[in-house]
């Protein structure tokens, strides 16, 4: 960001808008007084307490049990001891977050997590609540739910709120005022949402902006059944957590078949077991009960289960993209962390392909999250395996971004590659998958 005015008025309610890598999350860290990294000019005053909610909730979870890591910021505040649990409560129950006060973290899925991290944001009762993508890994129902509790906790206007968000339609019932960052880290629009979405409206569109009542086409028409490569069949799923002997099953009784030029979107509410399925499918967990068996068109002559496969057997068979994309970067730029699976004259297409080529020496932690996931996405494209699962892949993405990703995957869909994505973006299943695998459980 570079020579921004903002003025934020004691209980506005602001929606902030821009193309992905336009700074949105270096204002909420700045807000929230932890921007640390960087150069900076000009002044920021804040009068009042701040509660962020940042756009990797996992990277602000300190303690191992849920109602201990909501009353963390309770008691750094120094709130009276009867005071807390009652706070800890009503926050987790404003959230939906339906678990015991001693459930682990560590065993959240991801929406969970961000639920999670909003409680413990509420339980504070801060002046600003500033909130960075708040719902990107939530269900369809839990976005209402958590975009009401953000409503009612903001009601009295008490609270001043900052929403960093892509998607416009959840928010714009409940803000008055919306602020959108040009792709250079300018100010673009600042006004009511009526009358900044109808003056700017070419500008917004242009700048990747999602828009009320954009449909998204088909990228591809929905093709013959391929050749399966990958199939599971009496799958039961599960991790064990840690410091124990047996896995937890999060899923069960799970068929499928990842097929070669077919896209599979594995769907269901937070909590009911996608992403372990995702890392079980992809051999990076051992099923439970039932099995994973790749085809002889995919093993090439080693044994058929993927858990038992070697890295460098994994790698160029089955690529990943995990649910949280720092997970799997390990070199000390962009350009290095593609080049780890891929020629350099590959490792400059997909870069160019998803965006990424002005960053290609930068830290691939220091990416928006938008740009990490499409850093993610290029390393697993690398190896150009014949079957990639992606966990969330349009997780932080602009419209535009979330366009050519879409393409990218259509086309390689189209040159026989199998896609298995877990999602819970209906754009992106109504755009591109052939076939729909939901899983059941609860929130």
């Amino acid at each position: 960001m570079r020579d921004v005015d903002l003025h934020l008025e004691p209980g506005e309610r602001v929606l902030v808008l821009g193309p992905s890598g336009a700074g949105k999350s270096t204002l909420a860290a700045a807000l929230a007084g932890i921007l640390v990294e960087g150069e900076t000019a000009g002044t920021l005053r804040v009068d009042g307490r701040v509660g962020l909610v940042q756009q990797d909730p996992e990277a602000q979870i300190v303690l191992s049990r849920v109602g201990d890591e909501v009353a963390f910021g309770c008691e750094n505040l120094a709130v009276p001891p009867d005071e807390i649990w009652p706070r800890v409560r009503s926050a987790l129950d404003a959230v939906g977050l339906a678990v015991p006060l001693g459930h682990s973290t560590a065993e959240l899925s991801g929406g969970q997590q961000q639920r999670l991290a909003l409680a413990g944001a509420l339980a504070m009762r801060p002046g600003l609540l500033v909130l960075d993508e708040p719902t990107a890994n939530l269900d369809p129902a839990g976005v209402i739910e958590v975009r009401n509790a953000v409503a009612r906790a903001t009601a009295d206007r008490g609270i001043t709120l900052v929403v960093i968000e892509h998607r416009v339609e959840t928010w714009l019932p409940l803000v008055d005022r919306v602020v959108v960052l040009t792709a250079e880290g300018g100010l673009l629009a600042d006004g009511p949402p009526d009358a900044v979405l109808s003056a700017a409206r070419a500008e917004l569109d242009a700048a990747g902006v999602w828009l009320p009542g954009w449909v998204p086409r088909r990228a591809r028409p929905v093709v013959p059944r391929g050749v399966a490569l990958l199939r599971a069949g009496a799958l039961s799923v599960g991790r064990t957590p840690f410091g124990g002997r047996q896995p937890v099953v999060a899923a069960s009784g799970i068929g499928l078949e990842a097929r070669s030029g077919r896209a599979l979107a594995i769907t269901g509410p937070n909590g009911s077991g996608k992403t372990t399925l995702a890392l079980t499918l992809g051999g990076l967990l051992t099923p439970v009960a039932g099995e994973v068996v790749a085809a002889a068109a995919l093993a090439q002559g080693i044994r058929a289960d993927p858990a038992r496969w070697r890295p460098r057997q994994l790698a160029p068979r089955i690529g990943s993209v995990f649910q949280n994309p720092e997970h799997q970067f390990v070199r000390a730029t962009v350009r290095e962390e593609v080049l780890l699976g891929a020629t350099p004259r590959r490792a400059d297409e997909l870069l160019g392909r998803l965006r990424l080529t002005r960053l290609a020496e930068a830290n691939p932690f220091t990416l928006s999250g938008g740009e990490k996931r499409r850093l993610s996405v290029a390393t697993a494209l690398a190896a150009a395996p014949p079957v990639l699962i992606l966990d969330e892949p349009t997780f932080g993405q602009d419209r535009r971004t979330w366009g050519e990703l879409v393409a990218l995957l259509a086309g390689l869909l189209d040159d026989g590659v199998s896609v298995v994505a877990v999602t819970h973006d209906r754009a992106f299943v109504d755009a591109l998958a052939d076939d729909e695998s939901p899983l059941g459980g609860e929130r």
